[in-house]
């Protein structure tokens, strides 16, 4: 997996390419805390580039997202497609979250 963030003045973008499983979630954790830290008005979580996703990965997306809502944050997952895409339609996180 590899990731990468970026940030203007109210959106934080975090790319997100490759595995997101249970190894590679861990790795990823501290760069969503950061975000979160920084309490971006906007956060978009590009995953065009992910080929995996499992329950380790949806989880981080999710406490991203309701961590951000708590602040009043919104978190917008783009580019979503293949494996990830289907995960999320079936447990209905595309209807949750704003895809």
């Amino acid at each position: 997996m590899h990731f990468s963030t970026s940030r203007t003045d109210d959106v934080a973008t975090l790319r997100i390419e490759g595995e997101l499983d249970a190894v590679t979630t861990q790795d990823l954790l501290p760069s969503i805390e950061a975000l979160l830290a920084e309490r971006h008005p906007r956060v978009v979580v590009d995953v065009s580039g992910l080929r995996l996703i499992d329950s380790c990965g949806v989880g981080g997306l999710v406490c991203l997202y309701k961590k951000a809502k708590e602040y009043g944050g919104v978190v917008t997952i783009q580019g979503l497609c293949n494996q990830p895409a289907a995960i999320f339609k079936l447990l209905r996180l595309d209807q949750v979250l704003q895809v």
